[in-house]
């Protein structure tokens, strides 16, 4: 199993390679060379299967041979225990072939645990066996880094600095990332947005000596192996409400283009998706690319789901570069566009190829908390900001095929937002209600590349 760059310029990597490395040395993201197909029978078969098992059979494939098949399993079951439900990621019904599926039960209590305990599993084996030491820089707006620090933290092989933006995350998320006590952990507070941290993050693996000296890694989403955890819940679901014998369709709050883009390479495997339906917030730079076949950014405005205020959403480069017939060269003249302009046009014939595949909808400030009153009143279901964009967007793509919106994270996570819609302040879990009373340990830093590799530098003992 080999992986490649969406700019054509790096090396070809297995998956191993890829994992490790990241964002590859051209500035592209990893995909498969080739993804592999799972049969009609071979998708029937996941059904009534647990979520570790399903997790197996849909990731087996493109591994290679990085980890052995006991092995791996022995990986899935200690990245799965922390979960607080026995089925992972429970299906609730909210109407009329309407589904939502939780993927809020992980230890930081948002779909990021899924990818992230999986792959922190991953790579804590291939660092094991390599005796290799590597320091991970992550960007988050929001739950990422919770979900990194909670896979790493207290590893003696592992560095993790975390960079949000500062002022521009929850309470909860900020706690999340500023309170754990182990020392190979930074939560480092940003002045700008989410899309200045991620080109910081991209700035520093793009300078390869720096990216040598401190063996960068990264867990964001353009980590492949991070994309590929998230495929698994897409089959898990799928498969509950009858696929593959019937289609089923998603809907997806998405700011990167990650979660989205697992659903496409889901359907891409065999399952029978008809629609995939991007879902944004006011900042819908992913909308208005797909309506307008102009992908400009406009800057970003806060809002109360905040894990989607981004405008530069790294993921997209992956299915622009299917859209263009995987030509590299186009990938990277689009991509230096962007760098240069901040904006980028997408070619006709590859417009069409996204608009084939996804579909969209935005849904404003008002509209949200409008969502959560008026879901809880009709179901009992209490939302996230990010979940009820989610749900509102989905109501207008309503079919005969069933369709299952992505609940991307608890509604304790953001208790201002739901408490002015419902009246109700959702309380955080049991095994959280200390949170409020954990002191931080936080770094605010400025927007400037040289300071934050000298902290990084001097904070790993090699400066």
């Amino acid at each position: 199993m080999h992986y490649v760059s969406t700019r054509g310029a790096a090396p070809v990597l297995d998956f191993g390679g890829a994992m490790m490395t990241g964002l590859a040395r051209d500035g592209g993201l990893y995909v498969p060379q080739s993804v592999p197909q799972l049969a009609q029978a071979d998708i029937a078969a996941l059904a009534g299967l647990s979520y570790e098992d399903t997790v197996f059979r849909v990731m087996r494939p493109f591994l290679g041979d990085t980890f052995g098949e006991d092995e791996f399993r022995r990986l899935i079951a200690d990245a799965y225990a922390g979960f607080g439900h026995a089925a992972r990621a429970p299906m609730v019904q909210l109407g009329a072939n309407h589904f939502l599926l939780e993927l809020f039960h992980g230890p930081t209590l948002a779909f990021k645990d899924f990818a992230m305990q999986m792959i922190g599993q991953m790579m804590q084996a291939a660092l094991a066996k390599s005796g290799q030491r590597i320091t991970i820089v992550g960007a988050t707006s929001g739950d990422t880094g919770s979900a990194a620090i909670e896979a790493f933290r207290g590893l003696s092989n592992v560095d993790v600095f975390i960079l949000f933006p500062h002022g521009r995350v929850s309470e909860v998320q900020r706690r999340q990332m500023t309170t754990p006590v182990e020392a190979n952990v930074h939560a480092l507070a940003l002045d700008g947005d989410f899309d200045d941290c991620q080109a910081r993050v991209k700035d520093m693996f793009n300078h390869f000596a720096f990216r040598d000296t401190v063996g960068l890694a990264g867990v964001n989403s353009i980590n492949w192996a991070r994309v590929l955890s998230q495929v698994v819940y897409y089959f898990y679901a799928g498969v509950a409400l009858g696929a593959p014998h019937r289609k089923v369709s998603f809907t997806v709050p998405t700011g990167n283009f990650g979660d989205i883009f697992a659903g496409y390479i889901a359907r891409a495997m065999g399952l029978p998706i008809e629609r995939l339906v991007i879902a944004t917030n006011h900042n819908d730079i992913l909308h208005r690319a797909l309506t307008t076949g102009s992908y400009a950014t406009n800057g970003v405005r806060p809002s109360i789901s905040p894990s989607m205020d981004i405008q530069v959403s790294s993921n997209f480069e992956r299915a622009l570069f299917d859209a263009l017939g995987r030509d590299g060269r186009a990938v990277a003249g689009l991509m230096d566009d962007l760098k240069s302009t901040g904006a980028f046009a997408i070619p006709q014939g590859a417009l069409q190829a996204l608009r084939d595949t996804f579909a969209s909808g935005r849904c404003g400030e008002d509209e949200t908390s409008a969502t959560i009153t008026a879901t809880l009143a009709a179901t009992g279901e209490l939302l996230c900001p990010h979940s009820a964009v989610g749900v509102h967007v989905a109501q207008d793509h309503l079919s005969a095929t069933p369709m299952i919106t992505l609940a991307t994270a608890h509604p304790a996570k953001f208790p201002d937002a739901v408490e002015r819609a419902t009246g109700i302040r959702p309380a955080l879990p049991p095994r959280m209600a200390d949170l409020y009373d954990r002191p931080e340990r936080v770094t605010r830093v400025p927007n400037d590349l040289t300071a934050l590799e000298t902290l990084v530098l001097q904070r790993t003992g090699r400066a």
